[in-house]
């Protein structure tokens, strides 16, 4: 008897054979027809009871969200939506399953409750499908990276620096949280803590991914990051993933190169390999559209808008040229943007990267050599000393998605803005090192992995796009 997945029953040609399957059964009605899901794929494939033969006792134990093992034969489908079913020889219900306290029972259930219930919503075709999207993607970044070259490195959870300089920072310690020691000034003592001195839980592993980079070439990272950002808007989380080459030998203009290259490969392959998750997620994107207002809604499907990244050259812009083009721009000159601009040197929101990308160059967006004031000190001075060398990538409906530099390999130009940003030489004293032993141009770039699923998902909220999310307040799980 073959041991088969849903996924793989309705894929392959049919042919009538004994089947054993295991699964978690979606619905079951008229005490003959189980709608059966084991998670390998949107569908569910229907097996069908003969009650007459089955013991009453386990006919009242399959209930929504059991957990069932099937013996039977597959035949051809007797009715409509399905080419295959089950005719069920044998059936055992594995463990327990409570009916009247499972949550996820067969109707719509709002995201909210969804998300108080995310140990179970990966039961519903929504979250499914999001999820074996999120482990494609996955998949299609280390395949990118390894095809191309990278060596894939694990950078420190812990650490002692902030690499972006925003302090938003969590604490990590092994003092005691009540009576922790105290220095002669009465400031926590530090140096009697686990690691010496204090430490936190890292934002971003790009600086030792420079490390690597000066001596392996070409690395990656892509691993947990950790913000302690009070905030809880539906693009913020605590903890999220972060995708980061660093590319030695290479400037700002191969940078762009690389990014631009790479979220086409990883789009495409998604598009190849997940079509019915798409589809689906596409439906329902289109269904949730429809109760917003027209003004609201979006100008391009799902599918659409990956095709719209896949199939265009990304338009390359500096922010100087960006910054004329939204100062003139209709929305800005009648108050339509929430921030208006007015001078060079503004920080640009997700409204007008959109207007840029949606409306004015309709294809994605590279924005290029930026104030430096509003940028890390880790990014290299331009020639005119008040721009530098860095990159954000703009994309439909969501604004930046990713953001990258060309890094300052120059040791004296580096020390001068670490010690206008008050930012410790003796902190970062090894990758000023770097600087001194064998310098050289390189470069690399950032991208948050939960908005890259959140634009290939379509869902409108980061919460649903990770597993288990952590936002202010919420640690639960």
């Amino acid at each position: 008897m073959t041991s088969k997945t849903v996924a793989e029953l309705l894929k392959a040609d049919f042919k009538p054979q004994d089947i054993d399957i295991k699964g978690w059964v979606r619905t079951f009605r008229a005490n003959r027809f189980i709608a059966l899901n084991d998670g390998s794929s949107l569908q569910n494939i229907q097996c069908v009871v003969d009650f007459e033969n089955t013991d009453e006792k386990i006919l009242k134990r399959i209930t929504t969200g059991a957990a069932v093992h099937i013996k039977g034969e597959l035949i051809e489908s007797q009715g409509k939506g399905q080419s295959v079913e089950i005719k069920v020889d044998q059936i055992a219900i594995l463990g327990d399953s409570d009916p009247e306290t499972y949550p996820i029972q067969p109707k719509k259930h709002s995201f909210e409750f969804l998300r108080e219930n995310a140990h179970l919503r990966t039961r519903t075709n929504t979250f499914s499908a999001v999820m074996r999207l999120r482990s494609t993607l996955s998949f299609a970044i280390h395949k990118y990276f390894n095809d191309n070259g990278f060596y894939y490195m694990h950078t420190p959870i812990i650490t002692g620096s902030d690499a972006e300089g925003a302090g938003e920072m969590f604490r990590v310690t092994g003092l005691d949280a009540k009576n922790p020691p105290l220095t002669e000034e009465g400031n926590v003592n530090y140096k009697e803590d686990f690691f010496g001195k204090e430490t936190n839980l890292t934002v971003s592993g790009q600086l030792e991914a420079e490390a690597y980079a000066m001596s392996l070439g070409k690395v990656y990272t892509f691993g947990p990051t950790f913000r302690a950002e009070n905030s809880n808007t539906s693009r913020h989380l605590a903890e999220f993933w972060m995708i980061e080459p660093e590319v030695a030998f290479m400037d700002l203009a191969g940078n762009m190169d690389l990014a631009e290259d790479f979220l086409k490969s990883v789009l495409k392959y998604v598009l190849e390999h997940n079509r019915a998750d798409l589809e689906f997620l596409e439906q329902r994107l289109l269904d949730e559209e429809k109760t917003k207002p027209q003004a609201e809604r979006s100008e391009m499907s799902l599918i659409e808008k990956l095709r719209f990244v896949i199939d265009n050259n990304f338009k390359r812009v500096s922010y100087t040229e960006a910054i004329d083009i939204l100062k003139n721009s209709k929305p800005n000159k009648k108050k339509q943007f929430n921030y208006i601009i007015e001078e060079w040197g503004a920080d640009l929101q997700s409204e007008h990267e959109r207007f840029l990308v949606e409306k004015h160059f309709k294809c994605p967006v590279i924005l290029f050599d930026y104030p430096a004031n509003i940028k890390a000190f880790y990014m290299r001075l331009n020639e005119d000393g008040k721009t530098v060398r860095a990159m954000d990538i703009l994309f439909p409906g969501i604004g930046e998605m990713v953001g990258g530099s060309q890094r300052e390999e120059r040791l004296d130009v580096l020390r001068e803005k670490m010690k206008a940003l008050d930012i410790d030489e003796e902190e970062l004293w090894w990758y000023l090192d770097l600087r001194k032993y064998g310098t050289a141009v390189h470069s690399g770039f950032g991208l948050g992995f939960e908005r890259l699923v959140m634009f290939a998902t379509g869902m409108g909220n980061i919460r649903d796009v990770i597993p288990f999310p952590r936002t202010p307040h919420n640690a639960e799980f």
